[in-house]
């Protein structure tokens, strides 16, 4: 507590009751609260079989999140395979409220490092576009290596300004989800060193003036009738209740239909604030409003046309049919050999910055495919004719993991290799012997290291 800003003391004196002082304060000398969120695109309800005795209580706005004290989740097998997320209680709050559907078209503004995007692609269940895009690159590769691992099959990844995006996607989306940059006060525990270190009065004051400006480019991409979550991992009055009201008069057609917001001494949460709003349709609209309404603009957004060669084509339904028990690849796009499935109702990316679009299926190497890390993470072993299937204990786990062969009794041809019955790589069985094709980049030593 003694590390805490002054001038931060002071303002959330200001802010919350007398009452309520020392039981705030207090929570600064203790841990902070820690969670992990299980992966229906991977597993469902049958992780908490795998995971039980790490639990505590679930989380109550998170129909998949728990509470958790566990300290090294990031380097279980189970997180390499995407059976979980790792991510603090408070911060599962937003993704819900959006209440994305299957078939809906989402944006998710600011999306890195990933957790409320792959909530979203949990609620959408692999049905309709998902787009997330991080400004940032560096955090944007973070962000497309967990939608990779977490097996999210209608992620279309950017790395773009929230003005090209509008200029592109006016009125296109159906639900948008602003997880804006912020000061932080609710990081105070968790990541203090860096948090505390960053803030003052003057960058949530610059915080505030770059989140106007992102709700201002995402209202312009929400389409009359859509919904538009705001959150922040601060208690800061002018990043939070204050950004509403002025958010409000400057935008008459959107309406606030609640406000949430978590304090780590009331709230089992590290901090968090969001905000959901509609967006009125013409006919919604009071008739002593109708004339301060600006005209809605509606971008003509081409779809986007896939293109597979004859030999390419070929050559992946060949290996569809040896691997797959049933045809599961749809709307094939090449791209110079490399093989992508496009999320449906895919739209023409020409001059965006693309991380990814939809699944990376794999790539023509000397005339014939070879597939990629990411179509196993996003296939269920049920779906796949060879599977080794490791359990916990197994020996192999390990070894596989850092890249070397073990030894299997499965028929010669490329496999997947599970745990417990979760996908978490490929292989390919010559002999008795497993060759391993875990991607370098992933191999356990460098997975240990990875910020989760």
């Amino acid at each position: 507590m003694e590390r805490l800003p002054e001038k931060f003391m002071l303002a959330m004196k200001k802010q919350l009751p007398e009452h309520e002082w020392e039981a705030f304060f207090d929570v600064y000398k203790k841990p902070p609260y820690k969670g992990v969120r299980f992966n229906p695109l991977k597993g469902g309800r049958y992780a908490l079989n795998l995971l039980s005795p790490l639990l505590q209580a679930p989380v109550p706005w998170e129909e998949n999140g728990y509470y958790t004290s566990e300290n090294k989740l990031g380097a279980s097998p189970y997180h390499f395979a995407g059976l979980f997320y790792s991510q603090e209680p408070s911060a599962m709050l937003a993704a819900p409220l959006l209440e994305a559907q299957k078939g809906e078209r989402v944006l998710d503004l600011c999306s890195a490092p990933g957790g409320k995007g792959t909530q979203l692609a949990a609620a959408m269940q692999g049905e309709g576009l998902l787009v997330l895009n991080e400004p940032v690159f560096s955090r944007a590769k973070i962000l497309l290596q967990n939608v990779e691992r977490m097996g999210v099959k209608n992620a279309v990844v950017l790395s773009e300004l929230p003005e090209k995006l509008s200029e592109k996607f006016a009125g296109y989306f159906d639900k948008i989800l602003v997880d804006a940059p912020c000061s932080g006060e609710g990081m105070f525990r968790k990541n203090a060193d860096e948090a505390l270190a960053e803030w003052s009065e003057e960058n949530v004051i610059q915080c505030a003036v770059r989140q106007k400006y992102i709700l201002e480019e995402a209202t312009k991409m929400l389409r009359a009738g859509g919904r538009l979550v705001y959150s922040t991992c601060t208690f800061s009055l002018p990043e939070d209740e204050g950004q509403v009201r002025q958010y409000l008069k400057n935008h008459p057609r959107m309406v606030l239909r609640r406000t949430e917001k978590i304090y780590p001494h009331t709230g089992r949460g590290e901090g968090h604030f969001a905000a959901v709003f509609d967006k009125r349709t013409d006919e919604e609209i009071p008739p002593e409003l109708a004339n301060k309404m600006p005209q809605e603009n509606v971008a003509h957004v081409k779809p986007f046309k896939p293109f597979i060669s004859r030999e390419t084509e070929k050559a992946v339904r060949a290996f569809e049919r040896d691997f797959f028990k049933t045809s599961v690849l749809k709307n094939l796009h090449e791209v110079n050999g490399a093989l992508y499935a496009l999320p449906e109702g895919m739209f023409e990316f020409k001059g965006l910055q693309v991380l990814r679009v939809g699944v990376k299926v794999g790539e023509m190497k000397n005339g014939r495919f070879e597939p990629h890390h990411a179509l196993i993470m996003s296939a269920r072993a049920e779906e796949c004719k060879r599977t080794l299937n490791l359990s916990e204990t197994d020996a192999r786990v390990e070894k596989y993991l850092h890249g070397e062969t073990v030894e299997c009794d499965l028929e010669n041809g490329w496999c997947a290799v599970c745990i417990e019955g979760i996908t978490m790589g490929l292989g390919k069985a010559v002999n008795g012997t497993l060759k391993n094709h875990l991607p370098k980049a992933l191999r356990a030593n460098a997975i240990v290291k990875r910020e989760i």
